[in-house]
């Protein structure tokens, strides 16, 4: 498994630690930046991510910004992506099993290291599960191709 993982200042350690974190599980981390807590805007890393993720260079991924707000608005503007800020444990299982999401997002003043460990967990070990699910992915889909024309 290949995770991207992206974050702005307000994510710089979240992400740091989190990528330390993948890799003692022996998941390969392409990571996209940034590298301080110096001020940057959260667009840039999310657009790499987000791309990286619909390009298949990487299976999927994870950003974060202090709220996790913008990096959702931004990785969702790509066509391909359905990114999720997921809060708690519960939400990162049904980003997955309904909405089959391909990004997860966290809001590194809301999340604390162990809480984005729990649900990093969570998230890869579940997994879409169709039905009347995926009528409305394919909604959302549709919805997309409408509107990126």
């Amino acid at each position: 498994m290949k995770i991207a993982i992206g974050a702005d200042h307000g994510g710089y350690e979240l992400k740091e630690s989190l990528i330390g974190y993948l890799k003692s599980k022996k998941i390969e981390v392409v990571d996209c930046g940034t590298d301080s807590k110096q001020s940057v805007d959260y667009p840039d890393f999310g657009l790499v991510v987000a791309n990286m993720v619909v390009e298949k260079e990487a299976n999927q991924g994870i950003l974060i910004c202090t709220t996790g707000i913008g990096q959702s608005m931004t990785a969702n503007k790509v066509p391909g992506v359905r990114a999720a800020l997921c809060l708690n444990e519960d939400q990162a299982k049904l980003s997955r099993l309904h909405n089959d999401a391909n990004i997860i997002v966290f809001g590194a003043k809301y999340t604390s290291v162990e809480e984005a460990q729990k649900m990093l967990d969570i998230w890869f070990g579940s997994f879409f599960e169709g039905g009347r699910h995926q009528r409305r992915v394919d909604k959302i889909n549709e919805i997309e191709k409408k509107y990126s024309k």
